[in-house]
C-alpha cells in the first residue's frame, strides 16, 4: 500500500521516508503502512521490500542507516526494534563526500 505521507502521522500508520539513493530505488520519497501491533523494524522492512521488490532495493534498503523518529536505529537488531504506530522511520543510504 503506498500513499503519500500523512502531514498529521496519523496514529493508525507508519511513513517510511527513503532519501538518495533509497528514493530512487522505491521511485518515490515516502510510503504509508498500516500500523500493526507489535510491528517490529524488520517486519516493517519485509513490507517496504515486498512493496518494491528487486535486487537494487533489497541491497539498498541492506545499507541503509535508519532513524526512528529522531533516534538512530544502529546496531540494535532489527527484530527487536518494535515501531509504534504514529512513527517515522527515516532510510539513509550511505553517501559519497562530506
Amino acid at each position: 500500500m503506498s500513499a503519500p505521507p500523512d502531514p498529521d502521522h496519523s496514529v493508525g500508520t507508519i511513513t517510511v521516508r527513503y532519501w538518495a539513493g533509497a528514493k530512487a530505488a522505491a521511485g518515490t520519497s515516502a510510503d504509508t503502512f498500516e500500523a500493526q501491533p507489535g510491528l517490529t523494524l524488520a517486519g516493517l522492512v519485509e513490507q517496504v521490500l515486498a512493496l518494491h521488490p528487486g535486487d537494487r532495493m533489497a541491497r539498498t534498503v541492506g545499507a541503509c542507516s535508519v532513524l526512528l523518529g529522531d533516534q538512530p536505529v544502529g546496531s540494535r537488531d532489527p527484530a527487536a526494534v518494535v515501531v509504534p504506530p504514529g512513527s517515522v522511520v527515516e532510510l539513509l543510504p550511505p553517501f559519497a563526500g562530506g
